[in-house]
């Protein structure tokens, strides 16, 4: 459903000249917890600077489809927009939908452009130009049962791979009907998640010349690593359409023992009201490979200005305002988390997240990856292709042969986007 909310009346963009219709800026939202908190606040930036603000909100789905609309057409009906960098970022840089934002962010000194993570930065950043200001982020951690941990005799979560898999084995043979470990395994879906295991083994989606390499020995040891614990150590009859929902069920449901998954989506596994383990839930950093833990550290949302727009200047002044320090706190204390460093470091900002989550998160986002998916223009098509030797491992097939085909085809995708 989409819903047009008009929060002043008045229409149509600014042209720049100073005129009435340039003091409204019309802002396109996402349906999320961030929306609904900005939109609570507007009227105090509406009083604060004097302009008006007209927000539309859509699903996922029909956001994709007016941008892919709108903005192709060249509209100048959007200021401000929210995106996802990391699924959008590209086509829309490469398209010139964005606008380049690089010297409002070194203007003012007091909004602190180097008071964001590093990770979500180089996200909305594109051809060393800043093209969005990241407001979610997200990392991929380690989600676990304290009690099953405690009766198998282990001490600690796992801090390393080979420790993962063996307190997996553990807890499944120990507790028959249990899995060990729970985590997508769709062949899309799985793409971001399955990211910070390809990195832990010391792989990428592509090699320093920009060539794929998803069929090198380290990619290969980590589809297997990956398959193998879903197929080993999973639970039985495990499908292979699984997303975050799915596989977030089996976990919260008492299920499994360990779970991988974005941190984002903690409160899922500690409201009472959605989850049977909600009392016994444990966070801990992503395990180490061989090449250490390198999970992802992404923002998931962004907020970017529209190239097309005659009103940029009154565009930037709301994601100043609403990328503030205190919208930002305010956003991590409703459970939204942030890309500000010194919000990180405020125990008001953190004093609802679980401890062990928290310091999950500030231990990951010291070796961190700024992305959890190849950084292309068409990323459902890359996923698709980079997604397959996960399925194929999981279901006990040649997950090496299947990682030298998934090259191949990657390849051929690389050089036609070219």
């Amino acid at each position: 459903m989409v819903a047009a909310l008009g929060l002043a009346a008045c229409s149509g963009g600014g042209d720049g000249d100073g005129s009435a219709a340039s003091q409204t800026v019309r802002v396109t939202l996402a349906n999320h917890v961030w929306t609904d908190n900005i939109k609570k606040a507007i009227p105090e930036f509406e009083k604060q600077s004097g302009l008006k603000v007209e927000v539309t909100q859509l699903g996922e789905d029909q956001l994709s489809d007016q941008y892919n609309v709108k903005l192709n057409a060249g509209t100048n009906e959007i200021d401000v927009m929210m995106y996802r960098p990391l699924q959008e970022g590209r086509l829309f840089a490469k398209n010139g939908y964005l606008a380049d934002l690089t010297e409002k962010t070194k203007a003012n000194t007091d909004w602190n452009w180097s008071d964001f993570q590093a990770g979500p930065v180089a996200a909305t950043t594109d051809d060393d130009k800043v093209v969005g200001v990241p407001i979610i982020t997200e990392q991929e951690v380690l989600y676990y049962r304290k009690d099953l941990l405690e009766k198998a005799g282990i001490a600690a979560p796992p801090k390393t791979l080979d420790e993962l898999q063996a307190a997996a084995k553990k807890i499944k043979e120990e507790n028959p009907g249990m899995a060990g470990f729970v985590a997508r395994t769709g062949k899309s879906t799985a793409v971001t998640q399955f990211s910070s295991f390809l990195y832990a083994f010391g792989g990428s989606w592509v090699d320093d010349s920009g060539k794929a390499s998803v069929n090198t020995p380290e990619a290969k040891e980590a589809y297997a690593y990956y398959g193998g614990l879903i197929k080993d150590y999973g639970p039985a009859n495990v499908s292979t359409d699984m997303s975050w929902p799915e596989a977030m069920a089996i976990f919260t449901q008492g299920q499994s023992a360990f779970y991988t998954e974005a941190s984002s989506l903690y409160k899922n596994a500690t409201d009472p009201a959605k989850s049977k383990v909600a009392d016994t839930v444990g966070f801990a950093p992503f395990p180490a490979g061989p090449a250490g833990s390198k999970p992802y550290s992404i923002p998931s949302w962004a907020l970017g200005v529209n190239e097309a727009s005659d009103n940029q200047d009154n565009a930037w002044k709301f994601i100043e305002w609403a990328t503030s320090q205190s919208q930002t706190l305010a956003n991590q204390q409703a459970g939204v988390p942030g890309p500000r460093t010194s919000v990180w470091a405020n125990p008001e900002a953190v004093s609802s997240y679980p401890k062990d989550l928290v310091a999950a998160m500030e231990e990951g986002g010291k070796d961190a990856v700024p992305y959890d998916r190849p950084v292309v223009v068409k990323v459902a098509q890359a996923r698709e292709i980079v997604g397959q030797p996960i399925v194929d491992a999981i279901t006990g097939q040649d997950s090496a042969a299947s990682a030298d085909a998934a090259n191949t085809a990657f390849q051929k995708f690389l050089d036609e986007e070219k």
